[in-house]
């Protein structure tokens, strides 16, 4: 019964009210690629009402980068297979470009003859409450749909409003110093200064003069008082960046001041009021070095009062496009290329399978790099640094003479790693793979067998 007519619902009027319930888009397409069906939801996405959508080709309402090369839907029907968790690109009428992860399926028959397919998809610069990971509590900047990152938005306001010691953990260039700016700028100590001192930048006999400052006399050469970071900041936020780089008699100094609220500059006789918000970063694992004695434990419990840790960005793959949108914007409104569209299709599935050892910062540079390259359009291929066009792996996995990996490539080796995975269950691979055994068999034809340790090789001799 429909709930507010109290009278018995068509089916395919149920089926239509159950899918435009549900947030993500959805829409099928015939052999021809006419759109036959379109959801309110894809709608919405798209910004193409479904009455303007039903009837035309596909590729017409999305206008996603790299269709023609790697269309999902033409996949999903010419092998018979499944297709999950791709990220692309969708543009709407007003120019917007919303990053979309896509999952599709052959459409079949009552016979199980494929008649077209189907294609949900999702808007990934929205996180998972449906909201945009820029909202009021987000810093500046902030792009994620990561669900640790999201716990860290979610608690920032109240970590700020607190006087409490904040403890960044993280690789180098997740953005901890960002982190830390967004604390300063949701705190009460807003309108102060915000200071950053990086822990090992500094040889050992200068970082303290430099945290505390010096008195005149202190030492040869020191004419006047010269005050430290410690008293540039107050009334504000210092940063410790990589505080796990500090000397333990320095450590002890650090100590002092987060106990007493005192410092004292070198050739000081009396300490001095220390009205500074604390916050460390360190790329190091502080708990490890408390056991060995390179960190004191009473600092580090000092320290450790609300501990976050951001996450590399490898572990948060489904963000990539997001942060590369905003550079895009970010450098569009400094003043650079302003005809720069985005990336293409290739150029994105090579960033989205690089590992990113220097993470946001890395990501960033690569931008920057292919912002200078590109004379306009999509940021290609041949426009990315050599470390992200290059082949790890030479053969199958990688792709012939040094190119990178095409889908042929990545669809052989997923085949061989299942039948390896499975012990060579040819029935138990294509269960982890969602196709056939035709299926498989005709991907794993397409290696290059002959090397001596090829894949392929290992994979037949399962077979047998």
């Amino acid at each position: 019964m429909h709930p507010s007519l109290g009278k018995p619902f068509p089916c395919t009027s149920l089926c239509s009210f159950i899918i435009d319930s549900v947030g993500d888009g959805l829409f099928t397409v015939d052999r021809d690629w006419n759109i036959i069906f379109f959801s309110n939801s894809a709608g919405g996405i798209t910004g193409v009402a479904p009455d303007k959508a039903v009837g035309r080709k596909c590729w017409e309402v999305f206008r996603t980068e790299g269709c023609a090369e790697n269309c999902v839907l033409r996949a999903c029907i010419d092998e018979d297979r499944k297709i999950a968790g791709r990220i692309m690109m969708v543009v709407r009428p007003d120019g917007v470009r919303i990053p979309v992860s896509v999952s599709a399926a052959p459409l079949k028959d009552q016979d199980g003859n494929v008649i077209g397919g189907v294609e949900t998809f999702r808007d990934i610069s929205c996180g998972p409450a449906g909201k945009r990971a820029s909202g009021p509590c987000a810093p500046e900047g902030f792009c994620s749909r990561d669900a640790n990152l999201e716990e860290i938005l979610r608690i920032l306001p109240q970590v700020a409003q607190s006087e409490a010691t904040v403890l960044l953990l993280g690789e180098s260039g997740t953005g901890k110093e960002f982190f830390a700016r967004a604390i300063h700028n949701l705190s009460s100590r807003r309108e102060g200064p915000f200071v950053a001192l990086n822990c090992g930048a500094l040889p050992e006999q200068l970082m303290e003069s430099e945290l505390f400052g010096y008195k005149a006399g202190a030492f040869t050469d020191a004419r006047r008082d010269k005050p430290g970071r410690f008293q540039l900041a107050e009334g504000g936020t210092i940063l410790l960046d990589e505080i796990g780089d500090l000397p333990l008699p320095l450590q002890a100094k650090i100590l002092r001041v987060l106990q007493e609220r005192v410092f004292e500059p070198l050739g000081g006789v009396a300490g001095v009021a220390a009205d500074v918000r604390v916050i460390a970063a360190t790329n190091r694992d502080l708990e490890r070095m408390v056991a060995e004695g390179g960190f004191r434990q009473d600092l580090y419990y000092r320290l450790n009062v609300v501990r976050m840790t951001l996450p590399p960005l490898r572990e948060r793959k489904d963000d990539i496009p997001l942060l590369v949108e905003h550079s895009l914007r970010r450098r569009s409104q400094a003043g650079g290329k302003v005809d720069i569209q985005g990336l293409s299709a290739e150029a994105m599935r090579l960033l989205m399978a690089h590992p990113f050892p220097g993470n946001i910062r890395e990501l960033e540079n690569i931008i920057e790099y292919a912002s200078i390259l590109c004379p306009g359009g999509l940021i290609q291929v041949e426009h990315l640094p050599a470390d992200v066009r290059a082949c790890e792996h030479p053969g199958p996995e990688s792709g012939a003479a040094g190119r990178p990996p095409s889908m042929e490539d990545i669809r052989f080796r997923a085949a061989v790693e299942a039948v390896e995975r499975n012990g060579g269950n040819r029935n138990a691979a294509c269960r982890d793979l969602g196709i056939s055994k035709d299926t498989l068999r005709r991907i794993l034809n397409r290696g290059e067998p002959g090397q001596a340790d090829n894949p392929l090789d290992v994979a037949n001799q399962a077979w047998t």
